[in-house]
């Protein structure tokens, strides 16, 4: 009989606010976000007392304040989230060498074959858990299950600093009325979508077939009715490198002016910064606008960038708009290119005042 895997998925809780909290006492017992206090800056994460007041990740800071009036913003430190996150690395590494990092606050653990603990997995991520906060004063989140989905969902179940375990004999119950929203690849738009085909939770999907969901959700339709079982045969991906960090956004009405294009990258490109704070240990090599046109075909604009740079995001999207042939503009995009190798350097992310 084939062995079942035994996945953890950790997952910092609010990492970079809990970093800041952890180094400044003062901060410690008040709403408190990381990211920008300009007007048009944006969150890059908060501490669970400013998430009571409604406020979260990504959200400008001007509408932060207006949630939390006593909202403490401070800039972030991304060598120190970095040097911490490379501890919380070594911490994983006692107990396997199969890791997939998924951003610097969250990553993937296979200890299908360890012997610590009897095998236990429910015990090595305690022990992991354990670990974090003995040595970095620093809680986790942990999810355990025989796959890399079940585990992900998991582990946002008891959090903060709480730990989920779904058995193999647990997972068709714990998955069947799951929200299609908590479903990684499954956004806003798409769980609206799909709630107006009568689909809200894996049971409809169950009920349901890959010929009927693939006009809904495209290519993700088998994906979506094996996870609705609770399946996910992926391995972890323990040399994965991202080649490239994209963000666009269709409009409800086409675009006809060059000035509600600029408005429409430079809200992009907030968003694109948010995203960024997770990939910094990688080197930018290029930068991108993609435009799709009312007729639904599109065109591509990059050029070599050494960081990411919102004056080069214009300058590129009016050589794209050259090409609109006075077409109205249904979809706009940004793009980053990653270099095949990252520089030992690490770049600064410098957040937007």
């Amino acid at each position: 009989m084939t062995q079942s895997r035994k996945i953890i998925h950790i997952d910092m809780d609010c990492f970079y606010a809990a970093v800041e909290m952890r180094d400044d006492e003062s901060l410690r017992n008040v709403p408190l976000a990381v990211g920008g206090t300009g007007p048009r800056s944006v969150l890059c994460t908060c501490n669970y007392q400013a998430r009571k007041f409604g406020v979260r990740s990504a959200m400008p800071a001007i509408k932060a304040r207006q949630l939390c009036p006593e909202l403490v913003i401070v800039s972030g430190r991304m060598a120190v989230y970095q040097e911490v996150s490379a501890q919380i690395r070594a911490i994983f590494q006692r107990y396997t060498q199969l890791i997939e990092p998924l951003s610097l606050d969250e990553a993937f653990l296979d200890v299908t074959h360890n012997k610590e603990f009897n095998g236990s997995a429910t015990l090595i991520a305690e022990q992991i858990r354990s670990d974090i906060f003995n040595e970095l004063n620093l809680t986790a989140s942990a999810g355990v299950a025989p796959n890399k989905f079940i585990a992900k969902i998991a582990s946002d179940e008891n959090k903060p600093n709480g730990q989920c375990v779904v058995t193999p004999a647990d997972v068709s119950r714990f998955v069947e009325n799951l929200p299609l929203k908590k479903i990684p690849g499954i956004g806003p738009k798409t769980a609206e979508k799909l709630l107006g085909y009568g689909f809200s939770s894996c049971a409809d999907i169950r009920a349901s077939s890959v010929a009927v969901l693939t006009p809904i959700v495209g290519k993700f339709a088998p994906a979506l009715y094996q996870r609705s079982f609770g399946i996910d045969h992926r391995q972890l991906e323990t040399d994965r490198v991202r080649k490239s960090l994209a963000i666009e956004t269709t409009f409800s009405q086409d675009l006809s002016c060059e000035k509600e294009c600029e408005s429409a990258v430079e809200l992009l490109y907030e968003k694109l910064l948010v995203r960024l704070e997770k990939h910094q240990h990688m080197v930018i090599s290029k930068q991108g606008v993609k435009l799709k046109f009312n007729d639904f075909t599109q065109t591509t604009v990059e050029q070599q960038s050494s960081h990411c740079d919102e004056a080069t995001f214009k300058q590129l999207l009016l050589k794209a708009l050259l090409r609109s042939q006075s077409r109205g503009i249904r979809l706009i995009g940004l793009t980053l290119g990653f270099a095949e190798h990252s520089s030992k350097e690490i770049q600064q992310l410098c957040f937007i005042l």
